[in-house]
């Protein structure tokens, strides 16, 4: 089949539409994305999808060229969409048409305004015509009145669900015969649980955080086994790593979750879920190197085993598992190690939370404010 799909992507296309679309590809259909809105998201086009966006050029010279070639044809739709409201729609469906002429079917994502130009495409083309309906459009629909004359004019509607199909045929006067349900797809092998070893880092983009060399010793892994958390972002104040980019470079993408900034209870969680935490600290070019990690102590009070590098005040709280600054070998066989014991994990991590309620305590601030009082006393004697 040669299908001309409509759709608006505002963020990128929806999840459901990308796989389905993926799918019918791979059966060896032949899709033609025109889109109302082409903006990137989370989830766009393949290189070498093709995709027709609006163009305000064509918007306006097909119009006069379609008037010039069928004038009452054109009158006649005019008048249409004046008495519906769907003016643009008709507007920029003349402009879609001339590139629809080798398809089999015209293909309508949502029954709003993807389905207003597709009826009138229809008009125009004579190809037939489908829609998928999902949920606002019964509820919500920009044009209740051409969302009725639309619906009639498709030679098929799909919905998602019964109770869509029960709405459609009980409000919009649809008939039963004319309605297919179809639900979106899941790709079960990807969604398919299989138990992973989760190591987190924790901490901003920055070069002495060490993230690529963890992004390295991943990769030298090649363990299916394993699951990167990345918890932080982009900063201005530090020498930055565009984490994403890198991850995406090296190949590593399918093994890597990127959480952003985190604090409080999401970050907790994390803490909590993962295997393994691992920051391996390192000087950065301009000489920069940590104090002491505050996440280290994190980790270590949720009994995580830490693995990490002999760097600055890092070796003052753990003594195992660290390894050199930026060595990829060192710390991928350290890696290795942890991740093929989970009672050495354990372990670890039983140590590591005696160590922090030795060193971390809330008696610290204590101290401090001991501290804070002497000098402020000196202050008053004077």
């Amino acid at each position: 089949m040669k299908i001309a799909l409509i759709t608006s992507m505002k963020y990128g296309l929806t999840q459901f539409i990308f796989r389905d679309i993926k799918a019918l590809m791979e059966k060896g259909h032949h899709i033609r994305i025109f889109t109302l809105h082409n903006q990137k998201g989370l989830y766009n086009p393949l290189p070498e999808w093709e995709v027709i966006p609006i163009s305000r050029f064509r918007l306006v010279w097909r119009q006069l060229w379609f008037l010039v070639c069928n004038p009452f044809l054109y009158i006649r739709l005019v008048l249409d969409a004046l008495s519906t409201g769907s003016l643009t729609d008709l507007l920029i469906a003349v402009s879609f048409v001339d590139k629809m002429d080798n398809l089999d079917l015209i293909f309508a994502y949502f029954g709003d305004h993807k389905l207003f130009t597709g009826y009138f495409c229809k008009q125009i083309t004579n190809i037939p015509l489908t829609v998928t309906i999902r949920a606002y459009e019964l509820y919500k629909n920009p044009n209740h009145r051409m969302f009725v004359k639309a619906l009639n004019s498709c030679d098929r509607v799909i919905t998602i669900t019964e109770h869509n199909k029960n709405v459609l045929v009980k409000k919009y006067g649809l008939g039963s015969d004319k309605i297919d349900i179809v639900r979106q797809i899941i790709e079960l092998d990807t969604y398919e649980f299989h138990p992973k070893i989760k190591i987190l880092i924790v901490g901003y983009f920055a070069e002495k955080k060490g993230h690529e060399i963890l992004f390295q010793a991943i990769k030298q892994l090649r363990r299916n086994d394993i699951e990167l958390w990345v918890v932080g972002d982009l900063v201005k104040w530090v020498v930055p790593v565009d984490c994403r980019k890198l991850a995406k470079e090296m190949g590593i993408e399918s093994r890597v979750a990127f959480f952003g900034a985190q604090s409080d209870t999401a970050l907790r969680a994390l803490y909590r879920e993962c295997d393994i935490f691992c920051l391996p600290s390192r000087r950065d070019h301009h000489g920069d190197c940590e104090g002491f990690p505050n996440v280290i102590a994190e980790a270590m009070a949720f009994s995580k085993p830490v693995i990490s590098t002999y760097h600055a005040g890092i070796p003052e709280a753990i003594d195992q598992i660290l390894v050199a600054e930026n060595s990829v070998e060192e710390l991928a066989e350290a890696l290795n190690t942890a991740c093929n014991s989970a009672e050495l994990r354990r372990k670890l991590g039983e140590k590591n939370r005696e160590r922090v309620e030795q060193l971390f305590s809330p008696q610290n601030n204590h101290q401090l404010e001991q501290i804070l009082k002497k000098y402020a006393l000196k202050r008053q004697d004077h």
